[in-house]
């Protein structure tokens, strides 16, 4: 097992307080998207710009797309791999984008505390940098889009918890 001290635990850690709560910065991922109904998550406020709904798919391809590249896979999601289509927007379909998130997210943070710190030094496959910076990565990836969640949500006059 790996020490809670280690630097994947650490990591995993960030990844876990940009997602769950506990962040430095303000609300994490799943506090801004506690009171989000299906029609909000769907809605285009603004033009040119993802919904919530779109930007909770993407978040989850590049949690599972982490997981696959710690796998030793050579994955880079490109076109509607990277920005999923949206199904019907119904309330079930919302909860399954929200469940499918959270497992994926789930999965990454298990994955990464389990991880020897001299993995963190290994390249990701494909790429020019490792796994410390594509980790630290996906962290500020998730707070870059939970942002744009929170001003989604400032669009439709719904303010971020």
């Amino acid at each position: 097992m790996t020490s809670p001290n280690s630097e994947p635990a650490r990591i995993a850690d960030q990844l876990r307080r940009a997602f769950d709560g506990d962040a430095w910065h303000g609300p994490a991922l799943l506090e801004l998207l506690q009171d989000v109904d299906a029609a909000t998550a769907a809605a285009k406020p603004l033009r040119n710009v993802h919904s919530i709904w779109e930007l909770v798919l993407h978040i989850a391809v590049w949690d599972a797309a982490a997981c696959r590249r710690l796998s030793g896979e050579k994955f880079q999601p490109t076109g509607l791999a990277n920005f999923p289509l949206v199904s019907k927007p119904t309330e079930a379909a919302w909860r399954k984008a929200e469940t499918y998130l959270k497992r994926t997210h789930e999965v990454l943070v298990k994955t990464v505390a389990a991880l020897p710190d001299s993995r963190l030094r290994d390249r990701v496959p494909g790429k020019r940098y490792d796994f410390y910076h594509h980790l630290h990565g996906v962290a500020q990836h998730e707070l870059y889009h939970a942002g744009q969640i929170a001003i989604l949500k400032k669009a439709q006059g719904r303010a971020a918890k």
